[in-house]
């Protein structure tokens, strides 16, 4: 919820539900700028390791979609 309010993108664990030990997380940012959104994915990502002490974020993979 604080990642929701404070970057405005979407997140939810959409994977790895059944294992208490991993998360999952997708995170989706809609914007008009490329550049933007990887800033705003890049921050997320940054914020969440800065916040959550007790976790360690393992891989971090992005795709970006040009509609």
């Amino acid at each position: 919820q604080r990642v929701r309010n404070r970057f405005n993108v979407a997140i939810a664990e959409v994977d790895t539900q059944d294992v208490r030990e991993v998360a999952t997380l997708g995170i989706v940012c809609v914007s008009e700028d490329r550049r933007h959104s990887n800033e705003m994915l890049d921050k997320v990502v940054h914020f969440i390791e800065s916040e959550r002490l007790d976790a360690e974020v393992g891989e971090v993979e992005l795709e970006l979609i040009a509609v």
